[in-house]
């Protein structure tokens, strides 16, 4: 085996890992936790917002 044929079977097995990747995150199954991983930012702003809220109502107490 020369430099030519691994290099060659290197760039047919990352080509196939490439497209299992891609079918594997567009697939519908994943949808319900992509959707959820892609909220969890704002999850975390509305956790900020109502720990600011208790503080606002603790200082004005």
């Amino acid at each position: 085996m020369n430099q030519g044929t691994i290099g060659s079977i290197f760039t047919v097995i990352v080509f196939v890992s490439f497209v299992g990747v891609l079918f594997w995150a567009f697939s519908g199954r994943n949808k319900k936790n992509f959707d959820e991983a892609a909220n969890l930012p704002f999850a975390d702003e509305e956790q900020n917002k109502a720990k600011q809220q208790s503080t606002q109502k603790d200082q004005e107490s």
